[in-house]
């Protein structure tokens, strides 16, 4: 059994509450399995994106334990700039963090605030732990950090937005473009800049669920093979110690 595409749209329908994805979405959840019960948790938004991005490290061998999807489970990691910070999803075998999933949504109606709001949320994540890493608070493999991100197909989010030169002038990059382009832009900088290893960032709607993906390099596809990726890489170098069957 692997992750398919139709598995990633059920559970973007799933984020938005859509009734006709549940039957589709149970199945992932049965993937999940008993061990990350919780991977629903309480209903919330992200909960099929978590079951999803679980489905990945199972379906590879790593056991249920090893992968944290629930509050419950202790999904805190150490900073270097604070004690700790709590991420969404999170796989760690052995003292190797596996993976280290950010999942995170921008709706209307105030775009612009919640738009900085979200950029300065990944930021601080990534570089603090990045820097924890350098300060060896990871011992086993480098960690490997992935965001998944929507943003809501809205008429305001995707119109045009204009700047203003303060102190300095905006980069001209920026000119002209709506909160949907802006975000595309930030996504690939901040895995130019090496701060997360593969990003997801899709637009959708309630009324629309079905995933748009604006920017090649960021769309499901490039991203589930990121995911694939880390795990042959560690799989090559022996993790999971106790491999188990597939399931």
């Amino acid at each position: 059994m692997t992750v398919t595409r139709q598995d990633f749209e059920d559970a973007v329908a799933a984020y938005w509450g859509a009734k006709e994805s549940q039957r589709e979405l149970s199945a992932i959840r049965d993937a999940v399995g008993a061990g990350t019960a919780g991977a629903v948790r309480g209903g919330k938004h992200f909960d099929g994106i978590a079951a999803l991005l679980a489905k990945f490290f199972l379906v590879a061998g790593y056991a249920p334990e090893d992968i944290r999807v629930t509050k419950k489970q202790g999904l805190e990691l150490p900073g270097y700039y604070r004690p700790q910070k709590q991420w969404d999803v999170v796989v760690v075998h052995g003292d190797t963090l596996v993976a280290a999933f950010e999942l995170k949504a921008l709706g209307g109606p105030s775009f612009g605030n919640n738009y900085n709001n979200r950029v300065e949320e990944a930021l601080g994540s990534a570089v603090d732990l990045r820097r924890a890493a350098l300060a060896e608070l990871f011992p086993g493999e480098k960690p490997w950090l992935g965001y998944f991100f929507i943003m809501e197909d809205h008429p305001k989010s995707r119109s045009p937005v204009g700047t203003r030169d303060g102190a300095f002038p905006v980069e001209g990059l920026w000119n002209g473009k709506s909160y949907q382009d802006r975000f595309a832009i930030f996504c690939e900088r901040l895995m130019a800049e090496g701060l997360y290893d593969s990003v997801c960032y899709i637009t959708s709607s309630e009324s629309d669920p079905k995933p748009s993906e604006p920017a090649v390099n960021l769309d499901w596809r490039h991203f589930a093979a990121a995911v694939n990726a880390r795990i042959k890489y560690l799989s090559d170098l022996g993790l999971p110690y106790d491999r188990m069957l597939p399931i």
